[in-house]
């Protein structure tokens, strides 16, 4: 069984997240490392996410959404905006978001994987 590109949901979850992410800083007060962090790694998991939407077997994919998660919530601290609560709070909340999004699409992905290695 081989899984249908577009349909699953944690992949356009993880697009949303990405999206929503990068446009944060026209809601919340940033500074520019806040600001474009927030955007390219909001840009970055938006387009692993339609990676993944694309090609439901791509496994590294659905890993790559959990790092950028890991990369998201520890990015206050490394680009030292945790004291602005808007940005840092969207930081970590998109982060842990990312990191159980891709955890749950795990389990499919690698299903589909196997069932695209098996119809050669």
């Amino acid at each position: 069984m081989t899984a249908k590109a577009w349909t699953r949901w944690q992949d356009w979850v993880a697009l949303v997240i990405g999206v929503l992410t990068a446009l944060s800083p026209v809601v919340v007060a940033t500074d520019a490392a806040a600001a474009w962090t927030l955007v390219v790694l909001g840009v970055v998991l938006a387009l692993t996410a339609l990676w993944s939407l694309a090609a439901p077997g791509s496994v590294a994919s659905e890993y790559g959404h959990g790092v950028l998660g890991v990369l998201l919530f520890i990015a206050p601290w490394v680009m030292s905006y945790s004291d602005l609560a808007g940005a840092a709070w969207t930081s970590w909340i998109a982060g842990v978001l990312a990191v159980l999004v891709a955890a749950s699409a795990l389990p499919a992905a690698t299903s589909a994987h196997r069932g695209l290695a098996g119809t050669h």
